[in-house]
């Protein structure tokens, strides 16, 4: 009994519950770890995009202020404003005056939503403005970045919050500034004489309003980045982003297959608030947009012979309907973004060389 009692507990049975022990520990360490790294990481993130706020609210109270604005002066200009013009149409549909109503919302609502759509469609150059100059060029160019970077914030989280905190800002006020803009503009048509292609309204009514900010809020970081200056790369991230939306203007009629009417008689016209992009005559079969079959006066039997002189058997309109809106709009809109996200790209692998440069250095 007493040698069995020396001996003491089998060899393996402590040292298995000892391991165990260590590996149910370990593991909980790791789960501890893995909590507080997590918890570390988002506390970071916050307070990065909480000193972004902080660092930049006075272009947060501008941009807050401007949708306000825009929307409260288009309520009351489609509410309030507006009912003089519609007692004037009114009047003038009932005495059943010819052309009496053309003249009607031309000075008061009509131009008057106009320049609301104009401020709304071209908002994206003060981001552009904004985005080369304070948000990130006057940061590199005075050197508090790289003082953020010494701090614990990584010069990728660093440009992710520069550009996540504006780009939710950005599509906040956005989002709202094209739905009371849309309402706006639908709200009296037999008033608004603001085609649906017009500078004014076809932007601001759909998402490419948005796509156009977010675009030039990329773009004015890839340049304050590649430039380190604020008011060179102010400049250029203007430039680059005016010089994108007029490019994409002239092709803006190529992003959806157009329709055509021709017709034998004199001209065709194409449909009610149809976007004409071309029109002309058909001389031999073929279109030709610049013949003077004008000039082609006179008799009918005059005239029938000078046509044939000129080669001209029927006329052609090149169009859009007006039903093309939302595809022209989604292409020019997915551009917009495609290009948002090469920048974006692009300036995340420009601050990674310039930081990798500077750190073997």
């Amino acid at each position: 009994m007493s040698a069995v009692a020396e001996q003491g507990p089998p060899p393996g049975g402590p040292v298995h519950r000892a391991g165990a022990d260590d590996r149910t520990s370990g593991h909980m360490n790791r789960r501890a770890a893995g909590h507080t790294d997590r918890h570390t990481v988002g506390r970071t993130a916050w307070g990065t995009a909480r000193t972004v706020l902080r660092l930049h609210r006075t272009a947060l109270l501008v941009w807050a202020t401007a949708v306000v604005v825009l929307s409260g002066w288009l309520v009351w200009l489609t509410e309030v404003g507006v009912k003089e013009e519609l007692a004037e149409w009114e009047a003038c549909a009932r005495a059943e005056q010819d052309l009496c109503d053309m003249a009607v919302g031309w000075v008061g609502y009509s131009e008057s939503l106009g320049w609301a759509g104009l401020l709304i469609s071209y908002l994206f150059l003060a981001v552009a403005a904004f985005a080369g100059g304070a948000l990130v060029g006057r940061e590199l160019e005075n050197g508090t970045a790289r003082l953020a970077w010494t701090q614990g914030i990584t010069p990728a989280r660093w440009l992710t919050a520069k550009l996540a905190v504006p780009a939710l800002v950005l599509t906040a006020g956005a989002t709202a500034l094209v739905l009371v803009y849309r309402w706006a503009w639908g709200a009296h048509r037999n008033l608004t004489y603001n085609g649906w292609m017009g500078d004014d309204a076809y932007l601001s009514r759909g998402p490419a309003t948005l796509a156009y900010a977010l675009c030039a809020l990329a773009l004015g970081a890839f340049t304050a980045l590649l430039l380190r200056r604020a008011l060179p790369a102010l400049v250029v991230s203007v430039a680059a982003t005016g010089l994108l939306a007029f490019v994409l203007a002239q092709y803006r009629g190529s992003f959806w297959p157009a329709l055509t009417r021709t017709s034998v008689a004199n001209g065709a016209d194409p449909p009610d608030n149809a976007w004409e992009l071309e029109s002309g005559a058909l001389v031999h079969g073929h279109r030709t947009p610049d013949v003077d079959y004008w000039r082609c006066d006179g008799t009918a039997a005059e005239t029938r012979r000078c046509l044939d002189d000129l080669g001209i058997t029927g006329y052609y309109t090149t169009y859009h309907p007006e039903s093309h809106y939302w595809p022209i709009h989604l292409v020019e809109t997915g551009i917009v973004l495609a290009v948002a996200a090469l920048a974006t790209a692009a300036a995340f692998l420009l601050l990674r060389r310039r930081t990798a440069s500077a750190t073997a250095a």
